[in-house]
């Protein structure tokens, strides 16, 4: 079992934003953020979970944490209407982050994958750490530091079900996530 925490953080919405996560299973733990120049703080919240379903590097079962209702509903209720309506709002609208709930769509479907809301900024030690790395992430930005890359804190090994995480994580960047999603 992987126990994961994501978060999404913006200076503005829209402008920098930051995404982290925080990944642990057993005594084994991996923190990972990254961040965009100018997103909104759904799309990092969105990005957060993507990133950490690709560290996982065979099929686990995950509890996922958010403090995103966007995030967890969107997966958990709304998504389905969203596929059956080819990716329209039940307003006859196009869903807003399209190319990156459909990317974690896919990666939901790798894994088992329960998802639990906690409230954010109220000292559960998992939610603070995925919000510091979240942070870390929008500082990543306005620093300039390799935009759209994942970052990795304190290089450890997660271990999955059926295998492990290695301290080896690909970098992409969002536009080759999209195109990833699009081909």
């Amino acid at each position: 079992m992987i126990e994961i925490y994501t978060d999404g953080a913006c200076k503005g919405n829209p402008g920098p934003g930051g995404w982290g996560a925080y990944l642990i299973s057993g005594k084994h733990q991996k923190k990972i953020y990254g961040g965009e120049e100018n997103t909104t703080n759904n799309r990092m919240e969105l990005l957060a979970a993507i990133r950490a379903l690709e560290a996982l590097k065979k099929s686990s079962t995950v509890n996922l944490h958010t403090d995103s209702q966007y995030l967890r509903k969107g997966m958990l209720e709304w998504i389905k209407g969203w596929k059956k309506n080819g990716w329209k709002t039940s307003a006859k609208k196009p869903v807003k982050n399209a190319e990156l709930w459909k990317a974690l769509d896919q990666l939901v479907a790798q894994h088992k994958v329960n998802w639990f809301w906690v409230k954010g900024h109220s000292g559960n030690p998992g939610n603070e750490m995925a919000d510091q790395l979240a942070n870390y992430g929008v500082d990543s930005v306005i620093k300039k530091e390799q935009i759209g890359s994942v970052h990795e804190l304190q290089a450890q090994s997660v271990s999955a079900d059926r295998g492990s995480l290695d301290d080896g994580l690909e970098s992409k960047t969002l536009s080759e996530l999209i195109d990833e999603v699009k081909g």
